[in-house]
């Protein structure tokens, strides 16, 4: 069982995360409700929980306001919030877990399913390098953290080829010849260094470094071919995009 705390200050919202919960995650037990980040720093405190479900916008203190008050994490947390890009942003930079508002039940599934399948808790790096990004704090990061079943890694990014997608997870092919398995789909893997400028999808399986593109080859999508020698298709659909990067100006 997973002890979890579902920490907001609208009550709505608790009582419909703990509905879902109950519905769709029955091995996630909800041993409190807290209504503010002070009423939640005793919870944790005294219930010492597995998971906490942490609103962003609270009053008085918000969701990462609360975490800065910790300097060691023994729990997970998947952030519940409502559309901010900037937030979400430095979520994903840091390889953390978050739920849009209104939650999905899928979506809630699929994050719980990553906490139960990782087998050490976040460190406290990654939540340093989200209190960073929130702080607007420049620290020349090029690196990116990705979790994996062991933990995490933080990867540079410009040592990535490319990504191949794999259900759930993603294969990341790394210039050294390594390949790391990642547990995010390829999407949040394109959200997630979309913002270095050289990453682009040329197809539904592949995310690749077009600094790591030798060759295009022509076809009904084509194929590239890397710096590593291998290859890589180029959708039909993604192909116009692909060119659009590679010889900008030209059809």
């Amino acid at each position: 069982m997973i002890r979890a705390i579902l920490i907001d200050d609208e009550i709505h919202c608790i009582d419909t995360l703990s509905i879902l919960i109950s519905d769709y995650c029955p091995e996630v037990g909800v041993i409190e409700k807290c209504y503010s980040a002070k009423s939640a720093l005793d919870a944790i405190e005294k219930a010492s929980p597995d998971l906490i479900f942490l609103d962003i916008e609270m009053p008085v203190m918000n969701g990462f306001e609360l975490l800065e008050q910790f300097k060691q994490f023994p729990f997970s947390v998947i952030f519940t919030t409502s559309y901010d890009q900037y937030a979400i942003k430095a979520i994903r930079f840091s390889a953390l877990d978050y739920l849009l508002k209104p939650i999905d039940p899928k979506e809630l599934v699929a994050a719980v399913n990553k906490v139960r399948s990782q087998k050490v808790l976040p460190s406290s790096e990654q939540f340093r390098m989200l209190m960073d990004q929130i702080h607007h704090l420049d620290r020349g990061f090029t690196k990116i953290a990705v979790t994996t079943t062991e933990g995490f890694e933080l990867i540079p990014a410009d040592q990535v080829i490319c990504c191949e997608a794999d259900n759930n997870y993603s294969h990341i092919y790394l210039k050294n010849k390594r390949k790391i398995t990642g547990c995010r789909t390829l999407k949040e893997m394109e959200e997630q260094l979309q913002d270095f400028g050289y990453f682009i999808r040329v197809h539904n399986s592949y995310l690749v470094n077009l600094n790591e593109v030798t060759k295009y080859i022509r076809g009904e999508g084509g194929y590239l071919i890397m710096n590593d020698g291998s290859t890589v298709n180029v959708s039909r659909s993604r192909k116009n995009a692909l060119m659009e990067k590679l010889q900008p100006g030209r059809s």
